[in-house]
């Protein structure tokens, strides 16, 4: 299968589909129930912090009970992660629909630059949460659904690479959350972005 001038083959677009976390479906009481609790969690979290926020607040300012509440969300960072779905959604809707460079119809190079980018942007405007998703439980982040989707893209965009799927995840690891907010104070956001980006070209350079 030839590949095209974005970088990907032309089954990938379809491959990456199949990782979307697709809408949750539910009763029309249960949605209200979310969006209530999601409205004042992300509410709650702006005004006193992540950290600083319970689950019996957000059930309270929710109007839900508590039990509802951790039957639907498990804990603050199934919470965490319900919120960043909707954020995550317009990213990958981006990657796959989007204009290029972010979307399809660029190289690969400038297609991985652009997401490297446009990442950085996702994840620092949401930095607790995401870091909250993450480092929940060992492993976390490779668990959740959208790290699958990141993965795919950037192994798909790095295909050319001897171990694609291991570079990936090698460059995903500079965009850890806890990696990230560790060394945001001492490196400053734009060198980490600088740095970020010539790890990825080293990595685009060594494919061919």
């Amino acid at each position: 299968m030839t590949h095209d001038s974005s970088g990907l083959q032309s089954g990938s677009a379809m491959s990456l589909e199949l990782l979307r976390t697709p809408p949750p479906k539910e009763r029309a009481d249960a949605a209200r129930n979310r969006v209530a609790v999601l409205e004042a969690a992300a509410r709650l979290f702006a005004e006193q912090g992540v950290e600083a926020v319970s689950m019996d607040q957000i059930a309270a300012a929710a109007g839900v009970g508590k039990g509802t509440l951790f039957r639907r969300f498990g804990d603050k960072s199934g919470l965490a992660a319900a919120l960043l779905d909707a954020r995550e959604r317009v990213l990958q809707e981006a990657v796959l629909h989007g204009p290029p460079p972010l979307g399809p119809g660029a190289p690969a190079e400038e297609r991985l630059s652009a997401f490297l980018d446009a990442y950085v942007d996702y994840l620092l405007e949401h930095l607790a949460l995401v870091r909250m998703s993450e480092t929940a439980t060992p492993g976390a982040r490779y668990r959740i659904g959208a790290y699958r989707f990141w993965h795919r893209h950037v192994a798909i965009l790095l295909a050319a690479a001897p171990d694609p799927d291991h570079a990936a995840h090698a460059l995903l690891a500079a965009v850890a959350a806890d990696h990230v907010a560790a060394l945001l104070p001492e490196l400053g956001e734009q060198r980490m972005r600088d740095g970020l980006l010539r790890l990825a070209r080293s990595l685009s350079l060594s494919s061919r």
